[in-house]
């Protein structure tokens, strides 16, 4: 044979080792920034729960848990606000703890941390689910049946992988640990999965989508409860085994696909931070003192008229030292509807009305107030109100339709 016509096997251009391996890049880096972005939403997600609900705490406003939570903190059952309290600080604990606990170089260079903070978080992990069940059936929240049913789904999926991981770990199987780790990761980092897709799906359609801001009940709603938990299980199941048996257009689908999904994913993280972490953040570094505490406390005391006749006199002497945010009246007003005390609420709601009659929000609290009370004509008369000053107030709209009928 001719030196011209020789040639070895080695000398045919692997192609199809080099597209293995370019896929195998593709899908890490996939993941690497799936990764990125989730720790970047849970690190902002755990200091705006610290910060929010710690700082409030620190400064006596209670009133304030009941901002986001329709029965964070309630006076007369001090037990239940132990466990309140209890689901919040083990929240902040996962979101940091479980962060710490999937990246490599801990495992690898400090063994020590990463078995210690791994047992903290799986314990966290468990009690937190066993509070927020609590808080879901016998503390009461908002929603439907079929949402605490996703809920309640969740808080077993968490529980069910800590006690997974921690088998695998403890018979040294760390390749199965590893998986169940990832797959409580997903589960615990539901609560932030909702809220980013809650808030990107009102931006992305201008309004609520599939559900009604009034009840907060509706068919997105009951699949996104679900789908918090299913979904990323879901794609991690779909990228374990891409990383196990797929040949290199499985791996480039994988990667592309999670890319996707991620951009996504960020984007709802941007959204839920602008409209609601970024303002919690500023409420939980107002140093001035809750009129809707002190009111509260002094309506427990004094009644409400005594109440309303501080809320002028506070105002009138010192206007600075107090905050006197819309939203401060509101909560308050909304904490007393849910304790059915309306008449008591409805004072609250006109007090707002009477330092906002431009805000088309107060209008339709007060609306809500009348209509729990059972006063229809008065609850008709501010809902159009509210609609006067604010046309896109939808759910004023429906109330609307509804008390009309």
């Amino acid at each position: 044979m001719s030196t011209q016509t020789a040639f070895r096997i080695s000398d045919i251009p692997q192609t199809g080792h080099s597209q293995r391996k370019l896929a195998d890049k593709a899908l890490r880096a996939a993941a690497t920034f799936w990764f990125v972005v989730a720790v970047v939403g849970q690190l902002v997600f755990a200091f705006t729960v610290a910060s929010f609900y710690g700082l409030t705490a620190a400064r006596g406003n209670w009133q304030q848990w009941n901002k986001n939570m329709s029965h964070g903190y309630a006076a007369d059952h001090p037990m239940g606000n132990v466990v309140v309290a209890i689901h919040l600080a083990s929240a902040v604990i996962i979101l940091l703890s479980g962060v710490v606990q999937l990246i490599p170089q801990v495992r690898r260079y400090a063994p020590g941390l990463h078995r210690w903070n791994g047992r903290v978080y799986m314990v966290t992990a468990f009690s937190l689910s066993l509070a927020g069940l609590y808080m879901l059936w016998f503390r009461g929240s908002v929603g439907d049946l079929p949402q605490h049913l996703g809920q309640s789904l969740d808080a077993v999926l968490i529980m069910l992988c800590s006690v997974m991981a921690l088998r695998y770990a403890l018979t040294r199987d760390f390749r199965t640990h590893r998986r169940w780790a990832l797959r409580l990761f997903m589960v615990v980092s539901a609560s932030l999965f909702i809220r980013a897709g809650i808030f990107l799906s009102v931006v992305a359609n201008h309004g609520p989508f599939g559900f009604d801001p009034v009840t907060f009940r509706g068919p997105f709603l009951t699949f996104i409860s679900f789908g918090q938990t299913l979904v990323p299980l879901a794609v991690l199941e779909i990228y374990l085994r891409t990383q196990d048996r797929a040949a290199a257009a499985g791996r480039f689908a994988m990667a592309a696909g999670l890319f996707v999904l991620t951009v996504v994913m960020g984007a709802g993280v941007l959204t839920v931070s602008a409209a609601s972490f970024m303002p919690e953040l500023k409420a939980a570094y107002d140093n001035r003192k809750s009129i809707a505490q002190t009111l509260s406390e002094t309506i427990a005391a004094g009644g409400i008229d005594r109440a309303i006749q501080q809320y002028h006199e506070v105002k009138a002497a010192s206007p600075a030292a107090y905050n006197f945010n819309e939203d401060e009246l509101n909560n308050l007003g909304y904490q007393l509807v849910r304790d059915h005390k309306f008449d008591q609420a409805i004072r609250i709601f006109q007090l707002n009305v009477e330092a906002y009659p431009q805000s088309g929000n107060v209008y339709d609290s007060l609306g809500e107030g009348y209509m729990d009370a059972g006063n229809k004509a008065q609850a008709i008369d501010n809902y159009q109100r509210s609609l006067q000053l604010n046309p896109k107030n939808t759910g004023a709209v429906k109330m609307l339709q509804l008390l009309k009928k």
